[in-house]
């Protein structure tokens, strides 16, 4: 019961943060009518009318082939574990046991738990880093064109996975990154995550689809309106032998009774984004973003320059106040943001942000600096990764092996025996099989103050 009233307690002043449906103010209207029939009405079976995402004939394959039609693919499927399964089936249709695949630091661990459970072999690119906010920035095409033939001379990839847009709205050049792996023939796959709604209105930068991608990934409860657990998976182009890898792996990582609200989610979240009123929605909610930008820097609070207006990010170190402190201060006073950093605070503003947010957040954020604010953070340290990486002990070996708990101090030497995710995104500072030397161990500790209450002051290892 008590899960059940904080479910339904009155919502704080201004709500902005995933899904992008802004607690059901941005849900398709054929969705929100389903929500209101009689409970459990929409709970069904995958009935011969229905189907299911494996199924040639019903709705649902009528659906995705829609969606495929609508979103410039060749084929599409419907997940119901989020965009985390979906990326998962992806990296195990494109790569085989024993082989290695290259992935950014700023992965999402799902690609992690794929590569354990496929035993495929991680090997990490580093990014560009920025001092003064603490984040990883998108690659550029000639850093990761050096990477690549860093990465080949060292053996043959299987496929290359780029994330963009990231969960700061922060969007490279992903034509030139998709074009510099596609000319070694390679496949990309993008974990395009928070990018549905990417392509639909001049303000944005083009999706992953339209710039080459084979194969993308959305979360269709960060930007499209859908339900929480409702993601796409797409295919570029026809590929026989690439489609029935897909169907096989999503045979093994997908519930066989899928949940048709989410189904269906899925279904109506695409169709009425890519409509004309979804897009006058987007536009909408794009316009009030691109306003309360203007508003806060017009009063001298400083934002991170992203691509995506929808993703609002306070550049909270250049005010002197850690993320996650004024994370805690705006939620004692009903302003709940998406993401905290110790050099930043991101909010999402979703498909239809709340009406009061033009008036009221810019009045709290200035609260927030008079109250906290002081001389600007120090530069954050950059990780001390190498350019290209792969695990010293294998991942699932690592993974499996007994483990110990020691103190971050005592850490330097030792193999990672769990990743190190600081908040729920799930990017990892540390994966299993990582030798933790005297300099990430040093790191690390500071990672640990920077982030209190979300790093121990022990990490796990793999045990003597």
């Amino acid at each position: 019961m008590a899960l059940l009233e904080r479910l339904l307690a009155r919502p704080p002043q201004l709500p902005l943060h995933l899904p992008a449906h802004g607690r059901g103010r941005a849900l398709a209207p054929p969705l929100h009518q389903l929500l209101r029939q009689r409970p459990g009405r929409w709970d069904l079976p995958e009935l011969p009318e229905i189907g299911g995402p494996l199924e040639s004939e019903g709705a649902v394959a009528e659906a995705q082939a829609a969606a495929a039609c609508l979103l410039g693919a060749e084929r599409c499927w419907f997940g119901v574990n989020g965009a985390s399964g979906l990326l998962q089936v992806a990296l195990l249709a494109l790569a085989q046991p024993g082989e290695r695949v290259l992935l950014p630091r700023n992965l999402h661990r799902s690609l992690l738990h794929a590569c354990l459970l496929g035993q495929l072999r991680p090997v990490l690119f580093d990014l560009p880093f920025d001092a003064s906010t603490g984040l990883w920035l998108p690659p550029t095409p000639d850093g990761l064109a050096q990477q690549l033939e860093a990465a080949l001379a060292q053996g043959p990839l299987a496929a290359v996975v780029l994330v963009s847009p990231s969960y700061q709205g922060l969007v490279g050049d992903l034509p030139g990154l998709i074009a510099a792996v596609q000319r070694r023939g390679l496949a990309v796959l993008l974990d395009e995550a928070h990018g549905a709604h990417l392509g639909l209105d001049p303000r944005l930068p083009a999706g992953g689809l339209a710039c080459g991608a084979d194969l993308v990934v959305q979360s269709l409860q960060k930007a499209a309106g859908g339900l929480a657990q409702s993601a796409v998976l797409l295919q570029a182009a026809g590929d026989e032998a690439r489609t029935a890898a897909i169907e096989r792996a999503l045979l093994w990582l997908q519930t066989s009774s899928p949940s048709a609200l989410l189904l269906a989610s899925a279904s109506v979240s695409l169709a009425h984004l890519h409509s004309p009123p979804g897009h006058r929605q987007l536009e909408r909610a794009l316009s009030t973003g691109v306003e309360l930008r203007r508003r806060l820097q017009q009063g001298g609070l400083p934002l991170v320059p992203n691509q995506d207006p929808l993703r609002l990010c306070l550049h909270t170190a250049a005010i002197g106040i850690n993320g996650l402190a004024a994370d805690a201060w705006l939620m004692e006073r009903g302003v709940i943001a998406e993401l905290p950093e110790p050099g930043c605070l991101s909010f999402c503003l979703g498909l239809a942000p709340p009406r009061q947010v033009l008036r009221l957040l810019p009045r709290r954020l200035q609260q927030l600096r008079r109250v906290q604010g002081a001389v600007p953070l120090l530069p954050f340290s950059r990780p001390p990764l190498p350019a290209l990486a792969e695990p010293e002990l294998p991942l699932g070996q690592a993974w499996r092996a007994a483990q110990q708990r020691v103190p971050l101090a005592e850490a330097a030497g030792r193999f990672a025996a769990e990743p190190l995710c600081p908040y729920p995104p799930g990017i990892p500072l540390l994966i299993p099989g990582e030798r933790i030397d005297a300099a990430r161990a040093e790191w690390l500790q500071q990672q640990q103050r920077l982030w209190p209450g979300q790093i121990a002051d022990t990490v796990s290892v793999v045990a003597d």
